[in-house]
C-alpha cells in the first residue's frame, strides 16, 4: 500500500453548494481507497491505495468526483515521498505561513514560467521547485495584482495551497 495526496482544485459544485469533506471521504473510499482523511474543508485528501501511477489514481479520483457530484473537478494527487519532498522544498520560510503559496501543478512548470508575471509582481518573490510555483505574497493575496494572473489558461492545470496546509498534509503522513 502506498500513501497519496489528493488536492482538489474546488470544492464549489454550484451555487451554495460545497463538496462536504465526509462525502469525499465516502467517495474515495467507494473507488477502494482505505484510510481516508481530510485536512480542513478545503479539498485535502490523504488515503492509502495500490501503488499505481499517479495519471491513472488522478484519473480514478475525477471520474468518481464527476459521477458522485454531478460536476468535473481537476484533482492533483502526488505519492507520500513526493509531498514530503515539496513541503521539504519551500523557498520561503521565512514568509508567513498563509502568505506563501504553492501552485501544485499536474505538469511541471519550466524556470522561464516567472518572466511571464514579471508585468504583475510588486513585492512578491516567486520561484519554481520540482516544477511547482512558489509564492510569498508577503502583504495580502488578496491585495496583489499576482493573483488574477495564476489561470490555468497561462499555468495549466494545478491548485493553490499555502504553507500551513502543506505542513498540516506532510505532519498526516505522519514519517
Amino acid at each position: 500500500m502506498a500513501i497519496y495526496v489528493a488536492l482538489l482544485y474546488s470544492i464549489v459544485i454550484g451555487p451554495g453548494r460545497r463538496v462536504v469533506m465526509a462525502d469525499l471521504k465516502a467517495m474515495a473510499e467507494g473507488l477502494g481507497f482505505h484510510n481516508t482523511r481530510t485536512l480542513v474543508a478545503t479539498g485535502n485528501l490523504i488515503f492509502e491505495g495500490a501503488k499505481q501511477p499517479i495519471a491513472s489514481i488522478e484519473a480514478k479520483l475525477e471520474a468518481g468526483f464527476a459521477a458522485a457530484f454531478g460536476k468535473h473537478v481537476d484533482i492533483i494527487v502526488r505519492d507520500a515521498d513526493t509531498w514530503l519532498k515539496l513541503a521539504e522544498g519551500n523557498p520561503f520560510l521565512d514568509g508567513i505561513g498563509s502568505e506563501v503559496i504553492i501552485r501544485v501543478m499536474r505538469q511541471p512548470l519550466e524556470p522561464q514560467t516567472l518572466d511571464i508575471f514579471a508585468r504583475y509582481r510588486q513585492d512578491e518573490r516567486m520561484a519554481i521547485i520540482d516544477g511547482d510555483l512558489w509564492i510569498d505574497f508577503g502583504l495580502k493575496a488578496s491585495e496583489t495584482k499576482l493573483l488574477p494572473a495564476l489561470t490555468t489558461k497561462r499555468l495549466g492545470i494545478g491548485t493553490m495551497r499555502n504553507w500551513n496546509t502543506v505542513r498540516g498534509l506532510a505532519e498526516m503522513i505522519g514519517r
